[in-house]
């Protein structure tokens, strides 16, 4: 038993030595196609800038969520806080924007609309536009409170209505 053995042994270790081998040569390979690691944030910013370009070519000033002129433009200002071009940017943009977070309230898409008056806060807090704004959202949640409240009651007294003649 120990004679068939040998041979196994054998090609098994060469099996197992050539699969370590391919294994190695396969690492080294993707080690040295990887692209190298950005060394400084310039890159970061730039690709930021540039997303940011896009999404403003592309009229997404506030929305979708995570892919708008604002968020990469906030995103630019948390690598660099001093980034004049970048604070521009916003200050060009910001009309719009309101325009589009108005529009957005009318639709009463209202949680859309606080999320993306959040991003003109982050932006200038103190700005009347703002203030405004968040003004109209809050109107128009105590407006949409209101017409729930009283699509309730209809209901309820319609289901009120039903139950009489059936106790009767």
């Amino acid at each position: 038993m120990s004679a068939s053995f040998a041979p196994n042994r054998r090609l098994l270790l060469a099996a197992g030595a050539l699969l370590i081998l391919v294994l190695a040569l396969l690492g080294l390979r993707l080690r040295h196609s990887a692209p190298p690691a950005p060394t400084d944030d310039g890159g970061g910013r730039a690709i930021l800038v540039g997303l940011a370009e896009e999404a403003e070519r592309d009229h997404r000033l506030v929305a979708p969520a995570g892919s708008n002129a604002y968020e990469f433009y906030l995103s630019v200002l948390e690598l660099a806080p001093d980034d004049a071009p970048t604070r521009e940017a916003l200050h060009r943009l910001f009309p719009a924007a309101t325009q589009t977070i108005e529009e957005t309230i009318d639709r009463d898409e209202l949680d859309e609309a606080e999320r993306e008056l959040r991003l003109l806060r982050d932006f200038d807090s103190n700005n009347y536009i703002v203030a405004l704004l968040a003004g109209k959202l809050s109107a128009e949640r105590g407006l949409a409170t209101r017409r729930h409240e009283a699509r309730a009651a209809m209901i309820q007294a319609r289901m009120a209505n039903v139950a009489q003649p059936a106790a009767r």
